[in-house]
């Protein structure tokens, strides 16, 4: 009878949690669906190859992944224009001076085209994944320019309450371009930087590594210690170590190839092309903006060589 009484309640409590379930808000699967869609590979992958063909490595290219700051520079631009066109409605909606929401409307418009520029140049060297949600990122975005821009025309003219009707269909078209951007940002981590931040993985003090007649004399290889892979090359009696995975998007640095820039050795990631210097990790190439943590190291008097990340000296 007890037996009895214990499976009714289990059966209560999946009926409740049942009922529970059908009373929730209906999952959104748009970009999960929109990154496993193939439909638009052909147009993206053209695409993307065109703007990398355009968009030579250089100063320019540097410039609009963020290089210079160290961070990338779409998403603060971005924020400006929509900043601005969110308080265009605000003004609309309250019966501001149409002269101030045509001023912020035309700061958004100009503010648009560096944010535009930045975005397909760090776009154009994603994943495939990423690629396809940023590509229909790109059409609600440029669908917004296009109405904000019929909306000042509109005013221009004389037309206000037309403008004004543009310039929310603008907005939504701008708040669905946010949402896959943020969608890129915190979801697919694309512009993240995913190096791995040692000084928390590694505990105080000098590690050993391995023995330094185990690594080859001018190649780099992998080395792991502890939870991180490292790049590790060997010159003479000298090794250098950062880690192994590109900030940009992972990639395995000891698989690059070793050049020259200024005089000074630097790593090219086999994947998307960005430049480290070895000596500290600063990115001298983009689309990287951050740079690759960098380890200290020592050879004991019986070969072994031992590392620390320089943060710790």
């Amino acid at each position: 009878m007890t037996h009895h009484g214990k499976g009714a309640n289990v059966e209560e409590t999946i009926q409740k949690g049942t009922r529970s379930r059908r009373g929730m808000l209906p999952k959104l699967d748009l970009t999960n669906r929109l990154e496993r869609t193939t439909a638009m590979d052909r147009t993206i992958r053209a695409l993307a190859k065109a703007v990398r063909g355009r968009l030579r490595p250089g100063g320019l290219r540097d410039l609009l992944h963020g290089v210079p700051t160290g961070t990338p520079a779409h998403p603060p631009l971005a924020t400006a224009s929509l900043g601005c066109w969110v308080a265009t409605a605000v003004l609309d909606a309250t019966g501001a001076d149409p002269r101030a929401a045509r001023t912020v409307l035309v700061t958004g418009l100009a503010g648009a085209a560096p944010a535009a520029a930045a975005g397909i140049t760090d776009w154009s060297v994603l994943h495939i994944e990423q690629q396809r949600v940023g590509f229909v990122h790109a059409i609600a975005n440029l669908s917004a320019f296009t109405l904000y821009a019929g909306s000042l025309a509109l005013r221009l003219a004389g037309r206000e309450r037309g403008g004004r009707l543009l310039g929310y269909a603008g907005l939504g078209a701008a708040s669905l371009g946010g949402m896959l951007g943020g969608h890129m940002a915190y979801r697919q981590a694309a512009g993240a930087n995913h190096a791995e931040q040692v000084t928390h993985l590694v505990p105080l003090g000098w590690h050993n590594l391995c023995e330094l007649k185990d690594l080859p004399d001018g190649r780099p290889v992998s080395r792991r210690l502890g939870y991180i892979d490292l790049f590790v090359l060997r010159s003479g009696e000298t090794v250098t170590i950062l880690a192994d995975h590109c900030s940009h998007l992972a990639g395995p640095l000891h698989q690059g190839r070793l050049t020259s820039e200024g005089g000074v050795t630097c790593v090219v990631c086999p994947w998307h092309g960005s430049t480290f210097r070895l000596s500290d990790g600063k990115v001298v190439h983009g689309p990287a903006t951050a740079p690759q943590p960098v380890f200290q190291t020592r050879v004991r008097r019986d070969g072994i060589i031992q590392v620390r990340p320089a943060e710790q000296a």
